[in-house]
């Protein structure tokens, strides 16, 4: 295979199905090769910790593409496979099994791995974590009625999780080190609604709890024990800690990194015709004027778009807001936009927080940084607006549901 005009991808998610269907949509004519290290072909994950886990999906309807779609377009898939090594100089990728391809553009969409639980007993077999389809295929397994469930971490992984075990009529506690599951992402009275939310579903939620280890015998765990010497049942324990991005490969290969491969608003990395997207991409964001690494769906499905103009010398800028929705019982939230700490001065409400039916929006000054719609719809593409146009508006107007918010547009 001649690098001359080859293009490959690194990944086996979304971002790495989204890219090779972009160059092809973009003109490249030339070999297109994706090369991940699962068996299965590129699927998108946040099915497989809501409608996947629930049931409500089947397994085809996680994948990014048909299987017939790659030969159709001309895209060498290579699954089950490890990418051991990467040269930027001799522009060449190396995998396990002594094959070595070269390149004239690769892009890397490693995506991120989750952080593992270190206290004594972690490594028992029925401590489990969700990333990939097969991890959520083992949730599924352990989700039946009666069955105890501990989930370590009040985040997005661990409450959908805690959503689904519930949904199945398991017991299941959550344990959170913070005051409140959320609260350092969306503040004291935004994280409150999901607490509330679990509690009223019949999870119990410990905040301010420690794990000090996981006990059981025979390779097995049979509970939780925390650090107040409390001591937790459990058939299975799950673990949310949040996860951090695979860069091993760009490390090893002396490309420039810090918490993700650090690219620019072009996707580019610190190595000549290397690109980065999804989870594991640290990219410069123009609209913020810093680096952004946020692992949500909307970055893996709209980032690669972007590499691949530029991988094809279609001068094109990342710069959509980040996105992210979650669905958890009867609730159906969506968000848009990004705070960081010390970033907003207030957060806004418009609507009924006890009744789960509100817009939340986090504030500087009159300007809205960023929005958050809790089973309102249809709301989402104005509050984006209001971000990007950088629109000054008074709180009241703001919080009055009489007011569309289209109206408080330029």
């Amino acid at each position: 295979m001649s690098a001359t005009n080859t293009h490959v991808i690194v990944g086996g998610g979304l971002a790495a199905g989204r890219a090779a269907e972009a160059l092809r949509e973009f003109g490249h004519q030339g070999p297109i090769l994706v090369v991940g290290d699962e068996p299965e072909r590129p699927y998108t994950r946040p099915p497989l910790s809501k409608e996947y886990l629930l049931g409500k999906e089947d397994r085809e309807s996680i994948y990014v593409h048909p299987e017939q779609w790659y030969a159709e377009h001309d895209v060498e898939l290579v699954t089950g496979t490890r990418v051991t090594g990467l040269d930027p100089v001799a522009r060449r990728v190396e995998l396990d099994g002594g094959r070595s391809i070269p390149y004239a553009k690769l892009l890397l969409a490693t995506g991120a791995s989750p952080n593992r639980l270190s206290v004594p007993g972690a490594d028992a077999e029925n401590v489990l974590y969700l990333r990939r389809v097969g991890d959520s295929d083992r949730l599924r397994e352990a989700f039946t009625a009666g069955a105890r469930i501990v989930v370590v971490g009040g985040g997005w992984i661990g409450l959908e999780t805690a959503a689904a075990a519930r949904s199945a009529g398991a017991e299941v506690t959550v344990v959170e080190r913070s005051r409140l599951p959320l609260m350092k992402l969306l503040g004291r009275e935004a994280a409150n609604v999901f607490c509330r939310l679990h509690r009223e579903n019949g999870v119990l939620v410990l905040p301010n709890a420690r794990v000090e280890r996981i006990t059981g015998s025979g390779g097995r765990a049979g509970g939780v024990r925390l650090s107040d010497g409390s001591h937790l049942p459990a058939d299975t324990v799950i673990v949310g800690v949040g996860a951090s991005p695979n860069v091993r490969l760009a490390q090893e290969a002396g490309m420039e990194v810090s918490n993700g491969i650090l690219t620019d608003a072009r996707m580019r990395t610190s190595a000549p015709d290397v690109y980065a997207a999804g989870d594991v991409a640290n990219a410069y964001h123009p609209r913020f004027g810093r680096r952004l690494r946020v692992e949500h769906w909307a970055n893996a499905l709209h980032q690669p778009r972007t590499a691949a103009r530029n991988m094809l010398g279609q001068d094109d800028v990342y710069d959509r807001l980040p996105y992210f929705y979650t669905d958890q019982y009867d609730l159906g939230m969506e968000y848009v936009g990004h705070v960081e700490q010390g970033d907003a001065d207030r957060v806004l409400f418009r609507g009924d927080t006890d009744e789960r039916h509100f817009i939340a929006f986090w504030m500087s000054g009159k300007r809205v940084l960023a929005g958050m719609s809790v089973n309102v719809w249809d709301v989402i593409e104005p509050i984006r607006a209001l971000i990007e146009s950088r629109t000054e508006v008074d709180d009241a107007r703001l919080a009055d549901p009489e007011q569309p918010l289209e109206r408080l547009l330029p």
